[in-house]
C-alpha cells in the first residue's frame, strides 16, 4: 500500500509546501482535499493549478486520491452543504463532477465522496432515492474520464455503515468504478465488526483508505494509540487482501502541529508494519508451487468453459483472486509480485492464452479490451502481464492498454505495463518515459522488460535530468537511477 497523509491536516500550510513536507518525511502517497485555499476548483486559473500541482506530485513521487469534504467550500454559512441527500444537489453533484475532472488531470487513483447528513425534513426514501439519482449522475462523469470513485460510510451520515454503501452499490448495478472508501477509525467508533473485518468485507472494492484511531461511539479523529483501533491488525489485513491503493492518515483537527503529527504518525505506521503478524493463510489458498504445473483444479474448470464458451471469462476473470490466490511467485525476493508477477497473475495470462485459441483477432481484440477497461486493478494486470502472449494482430490494442496503464501510479500496474510486451513493442518515447515512469513511482527497475537492450543517450540524458533535479531539491535519488547511470560511461 501507498502510505500517505491528508492535506486537511495542513489546513495551515500552503499546498506546495504540506506536499513538500509530506514527502520528505518519507510518505509516498497524498489525500488532497480541495478547498478554497488548496486547489480551490472554482478558481479562474484552475487548470494552470492542476496542472502544476500534477508536476508537483510527479517530482515528488507521491501517489494521490482527491477527497471532498471540505467543510464550508460549497456554502460559507453551512458546514458540508448541500448535500447528496438535501434540497440542493445539483451543486454537491456538479462539485464532485468536477472533483473528478481535477482528479483525472492529476492523476489520482480516486475521488472520495460521502452521502451527507439526512436533514429531519426529509424521510428516508427520499434520501435513499436522491442518493441513487445523483451517484449515478456523477458516475456518468466518471465513466467519460475513467476515474474511480470511493464512497465513504461517516457517522452520523445517511450512509454511516459499509453495509449501506455496499448496499447502494448493489442497487445500481454494482458499477467497476463505484468503490469503497473505508475510515478504519470509522469501523471503531460505529461499525459492529472491527477495522481488520471491515477491510476483508469491502475486500476489492477499497480504492481509498484513510488511517486515524478513535474510540467506540466517538466520532473524533486521533493519533494512533489514543484509541482503541489495533493498528497491526489492520496494517496486516490490508497486506492480506493485497490492497496496493492510497492509505493516509486522516487528521483533519492537527494542522496547528502538522509536520510533527506527521512525523509521529508515520514511526507508528512503520512500527506497526514492522510488528505486524503475518497474514493468516486463507485455507482455500493452495499454495503457490502450483504455479509450476499451472494445474490448479479451478483453473483446469475454468479454462475448459472458455474452450466451451468464451464469453465465460467476463464471469471467470475477476473470480481468479478468490480461487488460485494472489501470493507474489517469488515472495522471497519479489514479496509484492512487481517483478515476476502474481499467483493470480499468472492464472489469468492462462485463460487468456486459452481465449487467443478460440476467438479471431478481432474479437480477441475487443475481449481483452472490455476486460481491462471493466476490470479491477488486479485483472488489469492479468491484461498486461498477458499480453506479450496474444497474436501479432492484438499490438496495437495491446499498445493502447499499456499507455493507459502507464498513466496510473499504481506500482503493480506500472510494473506489468513494462514487462515483456512494452519491451518488444511499445515505441521509444513511450518507453523511456515508461522507464522515469518507474523511477517516480518506486517500480523496481528489474520489473522493466528489454533495458539493457533498450536503454539509450536520449533516456541516460532524461534520467540524468531527473537526478539532478532530486539532489537539487535535497531528496534522495533511487538507487536504481544511479545504478543505471553508473552502468553506462
Amino acid at each position: 500500500m501507498k502510505l500517505g497523509y491528508g492535506t486537511n491536516g495542513f489546513a495551515n500550510h500552503r499546498l506546495d509546501d504540506a506536499l513538500r513536507i509530506i514527502a520528505d518525511l518519507g510518505y509516498t502517497s497524498v489525500a488532497l482535499t480541495l478547498d478554497h485555499h488548496h486547489l480551490d476548483p472554482y478558481g479562474e486559473d484552475l487548470a494552470k493549478q492542476v496542472d502544476h500541482v500534477a508536476n508537483l506530485l510527479d517530482r515528488l513521487g507521491l501517489a494521490s486520491v482527491v477527497e471532498t469534504g471540505a467543510r464550508y467550500l460549497l456554502d460559507p454559512s453551512r458546514k458540508h452543504h448541500p448535500t447528496l441527500v438535501s434540497e440542493d444537489t445539483e451543486r454537491r453533484v456538479d462539485f464532485l463532477v468536477r472533483a473528478l475532472r481535477i482528479a483525472a488531470g492529476l492523476g489520482s487513483d480516486a475521488v472520495s465522496f460521502w452521502s451527507g447528513i439526512r436533514p429531519a425534513t426529509v424521510d428516508p426514501e427520499t434520501a435513499w432515492r436522491r442518493m441513487r439519482v445523483g451517484v449515478s449522475q456523477v458516475l456518468d462523469a466518471a465513466s467519460e474520464l475513467d476515474v474511480p470513485l470511493g464512497l465513504e460510510p461517516e457517522p452520523g451520515m445517511f450512509v454511516e455503515h459499509l453495509s449501506d454503501a455496499l448496499r447502494l452499490r448493489e442497487e445500481l448495478g454494482a458499477p467497476r468504478l463505484l468503490g469503497i472508501t473505508l475510515d478504519v477509525g470509522h469501523c471503531v467508533a460505529v461499525e459492529p465488526v472491527d477495522a481488520p473485518t471491515c477491510i476483508r468485507r469491502a475486500g476489492d472494492l477499497l480504492v481509498n483508505v484513510q488511517l486515524d484511531d478513535m474510540r467506540p461511539g466517538v466520532h473524533e479523529h486521533l493519533e494512533f494509540g489514543e484509541g482503541e483501533l489495533d493498528l497491526r491488525a489492520t496494517l496486516a489485513a490490508l497486506s492480506e487482501i493485497g490492497y496496493t491503493g492510497v492509505a493516509a492518515v486522516e487528521l483533519p483537527r492537527h494542522s496547528h502541529a502538522a509536520p510533527i503529527v506527521a512525523t509521529r504518525a508515520l514511526v507508528a505506521l512503520q512500527t506497526a508494519l514492522q510488528d505486524a503478524p503475518a497474514p493468516e493463510k486463507n485455507r482455500d489458498d493452495p499454495d503457490p508451487e502450483w504455479v509450476s504445473k499451472v494445474d490448479h483444479p479451478w483453473l483446469v474448470e475454468a479454462e475448459q468453459k472458455i474452450r466451451r464458451d468464451p464469453a465465460a471469462i467476463a464471469a471467470l476473470f475477476p473470480a481468479v483472486g478468490r480461487k488460485v490466490g494472489r501470493a507474489p511467485l517469488r515472495p522471497e525476493t519479489d514479496p509484492q509480485g512487481l517483478v515476476h508477477g502474481t499467483v493470480d497473475d499468472l492464472a489469468r495470462m492462462c485463460l487468456l492464452a486459452v481465449l487467443a485459441d478460440v476467438l479471431d483477432a478481432g474479437k480477441l481484440g475487443e475481449e481483452i479490451t472490455q476486460l481491462y477497461r471493466y476490470g479491477d486493478d488486479a485483472e488489469r494486470r492479468g491484461v498486461l502481464r498477458g499480453l506479450a502472449s496474444l497474436p501479432e494482430a492484438t499490438v496495437a490494442t495491446g499498445l493502447e492498454l499499456v499507455k493507459d496503464a502507464l498513466r496510473a501510479n499504481d506500482i503493480r500496474l506500472v510494473a506489468a505495463a513494462m514487462g515483456d510486451f512494452a519491451g518488444k513493442h511499445l515505441d521509444a518515447h513511450s518507453w523511456r518515459h515508461g522507464v522515469l515512469k518507474c523511477l517516480f513511482v518506486g517500480v523496481p527497475l528489474a520489473a522493466v522488460s528489454e533495458l539493457d537492450g533498450r536503454t539509450d543517450t536520449e533516456l541516460l540524458r532524461m534520467v540524468g535530468d531527473y537526478a539532478e533535479e532530486r539532489r537539487a531539491a535535497g531528496r534522495e535519488v533511487p538507487a536504481d537511477a544511479v545504478t543505471l547511470l553508473e552502468a553506462r560511461p
